[in-house]
């Protein structure tokens, strides 16, 4: 029972409110995200940066997303890089990262799709350990690579494929994102 209370806590804390900030912000709550981002052969640019708060006031966490130039935010979730950086104020373990990827996922995916991706999610979710306040976790997609995860800068693991990342990316940025006014701070929307 103890662990469902942390598991809905998690995703409460990725459903809450959210403070948001021009695209082009560089620095959130005192969290810094670099304008540009170099990757493989990529460049990506950061097209917006936002405050997730929880029940309103209780910082959860900030994150960027980075796009390559020229890449309408509507195509963030077809074949195209991106990168999303994720720093956490508060600490979390890793076995609760993967219940609420699974429910981010499953809010944006059919079951069809959800069944056939659960081996990839599965394996993404056991790449991620615990962190604590100023851990930085980042998902990086390049076509024809796959989405890498890593932890303040550090690979965990990459997952093959198009359509996994759109599913673990639609979490923040599908139609049923954990909030509507963060996915609209990462799209540099607000």
């Amino acid at each position: 029972m103890k662990r469902r209370i942390i598991q809905l806590g998690i995703f409460c804390l990725l459903a809450g409110a959210v403070a948001v900030f021009p695209a082009g912000a560089s620095q959130v709550e005192g969290v810094k995200f670099e304008p540009v981002h170099r990757t493989a052969d990529q460049v990506l640019e950061l097209s917006g940066a936002g405050l997730l708060r929880y029940m309103g006031f209780i910082k959860a966490y900030v994150g960027a997303l980075y796009l390559p130039p020229g890449v309408d935010p509507s195509q963030v979730l077809s074949d195209t890089a991106k990168r999303l950086e994720v720093e956490y104020f508060h600490a979390i373990d890793g076995e609760d990262f993967g219940p609420a990827t699974i429910e981010g996922i499953s809010r944006n995916v059919d079951e069809e799709t959800l069944a056939r991706l659960m081996p990839k999610i599965e394996y993404h979710n056991s790449l991620y350990v615990d962190v604590k306040p100023g851990d930085r976790y980042a998902l990086t997609y390049v076509p024809g690579r796959g989405t890498e995860l890593s932890l303040n800068g550090e690979p965990r693991g990459i997952i093959e494929g198009t359509e996994f990342a759109a599913a673990l990316f639609s979490i923040w940025l599908g139609p049923e994102p954990v909030s509507r006014s963060f996915k609209a701070a990462l799209l540099g929307q607000r």
